[in-house]
């Protein structure tokens, strides 16, 4: 991974361990140990004292790891273990107050023996649990009111400690009934129920005794490394990269990247052009239940697997088929659905920057062609560069030829649409940036001692002088905001759609005497002096977004570091557009107010919105379904009102569209209102537009990409501006 390539959540995986869904009374088991007790490692005392030591010393926030820090370090390693407070109870708190202040003292002694009287009792009270729910599973199904009107939290972390066993028996109680109801709503035959769960909990038990020393050291060093930043963390020798799988970094895989939700494995993103992406069902938020080999192969139900182990089903040779059920993060609370791709592998040409051409009328009445380039990454072939390969590939250089053959079709002006794109090679931000500035520093890196580089394009040469719009979303990360921060501290563009990720932290991989460490040591600037970090960068002209900032984002992440200033760079001012933001967003707001297809979109916010609000399930069948048919209701109305306004013929039932899928209006946004899917608080689902699929009348078109056209066309109407002229234009080739 480079520098500027982390913009997920890669703390959420290993360290969450295994949270079932089970249920049902059991005696108090505080005072137990399993059977097969872990005791640390040989190496783990010195690796602890080496990562105490790294982080003190190298980590960029410079925090001393003191009392304060080992209480929140305490507090950490408990939440992850049991972030659903459904395992420890108040006595179990109580008993592990005797370390709360002496973490710092043990760690620098080389003593990780806390770490592992913690996790023992956690292990021996899940062991106990699931064998009893084994045990009891018959009865209990059979025993469950699904008319009786009680609630389930959706997420458990906002609820308090139990204060006794009975009230997490309750808890239990009411999560195997809610999975029992899941599958009751997902049409399962009642007499399957019982025994998909029983093979589920074997499942979980099985692998609760397969948890090693290095698994609870890693979790423990996690739950100290992430109160520096979320992006600092360990890594185990064999759990290198437990904590996102990017799948197209196999030799033959899916194009899929996962990270661990509980106990469910869940769809984070799809890579661009991979296997999932080109065969269209799988989506991002999707939670995987299960995972079979071959077009009839028996599905095994991977709730409450290790990530390695579903990555080693899903994996497989090239041409062969594998199917995922998964729970859609979609409408359909208690949907399930199986999805066959066939794997292959991920091919770099295929992520690389595209083209096309969009004609948008401007205000003057005049027909400008607008030159759009995504750019899913930024990345570079460091092996053919270092190999002298006069053709390897990178990010700059394609765009550079993409913007030659948009200019020989006479384009007016040109959109670089970085949603979704998380990030990249600082290298290749700073070279693109030089795309279009004539010379000049693209970004400022700020290190630990506090020492300032900067760098950027440091020789004039032709660039292209004409309009540009960038449109980003809040997946555009890390590079992305160094560009787009770019771009608008120069004034060469207009920086349009949601404010970025906010990830203005630069990693670096340091050896431990047992694992590796992933530590923050540097910080990004822009050239004015402002941080990327937190706020991200903010546009010029703001659309709309189904992103929850709230879920999504560095401001989203616990202990992200703060946003702040140094001094700026002196650069040229363009100043091409700041004069007309005014009037462009103006024009913006008065157009799109009576775009059916914008307020389609508009409409979908606020239903995201009321699902956002959503804290608990009920688990009985009738609220339960009128839950579900109340949300498929409003979908539906939208959609009728979208086509009414457009003239098309109206829709009886979701079911109904012909296209079934149609293309998603924000490039990487939800097309429907996402709900919680069982009893996982979903966030945002993405699914990537088909702007080739526009002709269908049927297809909601891309509407942000269509309005980041029209404030540019807008932009050249309103700009006193000349024209390029035929040797400007051959200038920048």
């Amino acid at each position: 991974m480079t520098a500027v390539l982390a913009t997920r959540r890669n703390l959420q995986s290993i360290k969450r361990l295994i949270i079932v869904s089970l249920g049902m009374a059991f005696t108090s088991v505080v005072t137990m140990l399993p059977a097969h007790a872990l005791d640390p490692g040989p190496l783990q005392g010195d690796t602890i004292k080496a990562v105490i030591d790294t982080l003190e010393e190298r980590h960029y926030a410079r925090q001393r790891y003191d009392d304060a820090l080992s209480s929140a370090h305490l507090d950490g390693y408990i939440d992850s273990l049991d972030p659903q407070r459904m395992f420890f109870s108040s006595d179990d708190l109580n008993y592990f107050e005797q370390w709360r202040s002496e973490l710092d003292n043990t760690g620098r002694s080389g003593e990780v023996a806390p770490a592992f009287a913690i996790f023992n009792r956690y292990e021996a009270k899940l062991s106990a649990r699931l064998e009893k729910i084994i045990a009891d599973l018959p009865a209990m199904v059979a025993g469950f009111d699904y008319d009786r009107l009680e609630y389930i939290v959706l997420d458990g972390e906002d609820q308090p400690w139990a204060d006794n066993e009975a009230l997490l028996d309750d808890r239990w109680r009411k999560r195997v009934k809610n999975q029992a109801l899941g599958l009751k709503l997902a049409d399962k035959p009642a007499d399957e129920i019982v025994p998909t769960l029983e093979r589920r909990y074997k499942n979980q038990l099985s692998r609760l005794k397969q948890y090693n020393a290095d698994d609870v050291f890693q979790v423990y060093a996690n739950a100290l490394s992430e109160l520096y930043d979320p992006h600092t963390s360990y890594f185990s020798p064999r759990r290198a990269e437990n904590f996102d799988i990017n799948m197209s970094l196999s030799f033959d895989g899916i194009g899929a990247v996962l990270q661990v939700d509980d106990e469910y494995t869940k769809i984070l993103r799809l890579v661009p052009a991979g296997p999932a992406e080109k065969q269209g069902e799988l989506k991002p938020s999707d939670l995987i239940i299960g995972v079979g080999e071959g077009e009839d192969g028996e599905i095994e139900d991977v709730i409450g697997w290790r990530l390695d182990e579903v990555v080693d089903l899903i994996r497989g040779p090239k041409e062969t088929i594998v199917r995922l059920e998964v729970i859609p993060s979609k409408s359909k609370t208690d949907e399930r659905r199986v999805i066959a791709i066939q794997r292959n592998k991920v091919k770099l040409e295929e992520q690389s920057a595209q083209s096309e051409i969009i004609e948008i009328e401007g205000p003057d009445g005049k027909i400008r062609k607008i030159g759009v380039i995504d750019v899913p990454a930024f990345y570079i072939d460091f092996e053919a560069l270092r190999r002298g390969d006069e053709d390897y590939k990178s990010t700059t250089r394609d765009v550079r030829k993409l913007i030659d053959d948009l200019q020989t079709e006479q384009i007016d002006g040109l959109v670089i649409d970085l949603r979704n794109n998380g990030g990249g090679s600082l290298q290749e931000a700073n070279e693109l940036t030089g795309l279009f500035i004539e010379y000049g520093p693209t970004v400022q890196i700020r290190s630990a001692e506090r020492r300032v580089w900067r760098d950027g394009k440091r020789r004039r040469s032709p660039y292209y002088e004409g309009p540009v719009a960038v449109l980003m979303n809040r997946l555009s990360a890390s590079a992305s905001e160094i560009f787009a921060g770019a771009i608008q501290d120069y004034g060469r563009g207009i920086i349009v759609g949601d404010r970025s990720f906010g990830k203005g932290t630069v990693q670096t991989l340091i050896g431990m005497p047992e694992g590796q460490l992933k530590i923050t040591e540097s910080k990004f600037y822009r050239i004015s002096g402002d941080s990327t970090q937190h706020r991200g960068v903010v546009p010029d002209i703001s659309l709309p977004s189904l992103f929850d900032h709230e879920e999504i984002g560095e401001s989203a992440l616990a202990n992200a570091l703060d946003w702040d200033q140094i001094s700026p760079v002196r650069h040229r001012d363009y100043d091409e557009y700041a004069q007309l933001i005014p009037r462009l967003k103006s024009n913006h707001e008065a157009r799109t107010v009576t775009d059916p297809d914008f307020i389609f979109l508009l409409d979908q916010v606020a239903l995201v919105e009321q699902a956002r609000g959503l804290d608990r399930l009920p688990l009985a069948q009738s609220e339960r379904i009128a839950m579900r048919d109340a949300q498929e209701q409003k979908t539906l109305a939208i959609e009728n009102k979208r086509r009414t306004a457009k003239g098309l013929s109206l829709l009886d039932s979701l079911d109904d569209d012909a296209s079934d899928d149609p293309s998603d209006p924000d490039h990487g946004e939800t097309n429907v209102a996402d709900t919680v899917a069982s009893e996982g608080d979903s966030e945002v689902v993405t699914e990537q537009a088909d702007t080739a699929a526009a002709d269908d009348p049927n297809t909601v078109p891309d509407v942000l990409l269509i309005e980041a056209g029209h404030i540019l066309a807008d932009a050249l109407s309103l700009s006193i501006r000349p024209p390029l002229s035929d040797a400007a234009v051959a200038a920048t080739r």
